[in-house]
């Protein structure tokens, strides 16, 4: 049985980044190539203000009268060459015309009735109120390297240097299947033993905040043909297969010999953990397979602390496993359990809170959390205040 730390090295061991491929820049994605900038930007010296477009040097002791020459909004060009005693007006964008080195905002001038303008800037000086062309990017220059997360200021440059369809590595597909005779789905009053399918949902939530595409395969009864039907549509149509459920040694725990007979090498079977001990991990080529545990607390808690990292991994993204950070407890807090535990806490400016919690398949309890207190296997006792170890959620 492994240890946390040696299962998840083996995950990530076997999670390699998805190809890139070509397609309109999406947040969060990672490109997958070098994008260089294919013009000078700006690609003119232009007017960072409204204003006058003047030669700072007819400016004397930071005053002057002015001949108007011409009027310059952005998108249009000058006309006129800007000679001394002359400036043009301007507006914010515009390129700024020859001969002007500097703007002088409009809120300093004071226009007379013969349509000369007086401008008063004791601060002019060359490149005053102007970005000089090549001032953001040159041609040619790398602007976002292979590598770069796609940030809403990165979209705006990939639209910037004309890059519509870049190379970006796309989000994994990851098929998502229950198991199990008992489960009905939510719009169905169970009767008899039955219970509705929670982890469906869930783990397609879980999927997506991680930003993988779930993929719902729907629920397999607890018979050969039916699970090995879902496998086999998981294994073809997914990067990465999600099965919630028949991981154990029970009798209709049919998972583990399915996946053997469909080819899928298994790395490990069961992780010294609670919850979450019957963690299955394989792959069958390129494709990553999980087989979660059942009980819908224990499959959240193998979700984060195994799949997000491997679905980063394959997103282009360092694993960034959720680095455990130090807390401190609010309450008095004991425990006894026969294996290193995770139970939900709520974490709030480093204090660390537990909640109650019923075990496994007690899924409420994880409504309010947002980490994890890990605790050692053993009797364990906590005072008020004494520094615990948390991994966020």
């Amino acid at each position: 049985m492994l240890e946390v730390g040696a299962a998840l090295r083996t995950v990530l061991d076997h999670a390699r980044p998805l190809a890139a491929l070509s397609a309109t820049p999406a947040l969060g994605r990672v490109l997958g190539e070098d994008l260089s900038a294919d013009l000078d930007s700006p690609p003119f010296a232009k007017a960072l203000m409204d204003g006058y477009a003047v030669r700072s040097a007819d400016l004397t002791a930071g005053e002057g009268t002015f001949t108007v020459l011409e009027e310059v909004a952005a998108g249009s060009l000058p006309t006129r060459l800007v000679t001394a005693g002359n400036a043009t007006r301007i507006y914010t964008g515009a390129k700024l015309p020859d001969g002007a080195d500097a703007v002088v905002k409009q809120e300093l001038a004071v226009v007379s009735p013969d349509g000369r303008v007086t401008l008063t800037d004791p601060t002019a000086k060359p490149g005053r109120n102007v970005m000089d062309r090549g001032r953001e990017m040159r041609a040619g220059e790398v602007v976002l390297p292979k590598g770069t997360v796609l940030t809403p200021a990165a979209l705006g440059l990939c639209a910037t240097i004309g890059r519509a369809t870049p190379l970006q590595v796309p989000p994994a597909v990851v098929a998502v299947v229950t198991t199990g005779d008992e489960l009905v789905e939510a719009d169905i009053t169970p009767t008899g033993g039955q219970i509705r399918n929670s982890n469906g949902p869930m783990l397609a939530g879980l999927v997506a905040r991680a930003g993988g595409v779930p993929r719902d395969l729907g629920t397999a009864r607890d018979d050969e043909a039916s699970l090995t039907a879902k496998v086999r549509d998981g294994l073809a149509s997914a990067n990465v297969l999600l099965l919630a459920g028949g991981v154990s040694v029970g009798k209709f725990d049919l998972v583990p010999d399915i996946l053997h007979r469909l080819g899928v090498a298994v790395h490990f079977h069961k992780v010294r953990m609670k919850p979450g001990k019957p963690l299955l991990f394989g792959t069958r080529g390129d494709t990553l397979v999980f087989g979660l545990p059942g009980n819908p607390v224990s499959a959240f808690v193998c979700f984060e602390l195994f799949v997000r990292p491997a679905l980063r991994v394959l997103a282009g993204l360092p694993a960034a496993w959720c680095q455990p950070i130090a807390g401190t407890l609010t309450v008095a807090f004991d425990a006894d359990n026969d294996r290193p535990t995770f139970h939900p806490v709520r974490l709030s400016g480093g204090r660390v809170t537990p909640l109650p919690w019923s075990g496994s398949a007690d899924l409420r309890a994880l409504l309010a959390a947002d980490a994890l207190l890990q605790l050692p296997a053993g009797e364990v006792h906590f005072a008020a205040g004494d520094a615990v170890t948390v991994v966020p959620i």
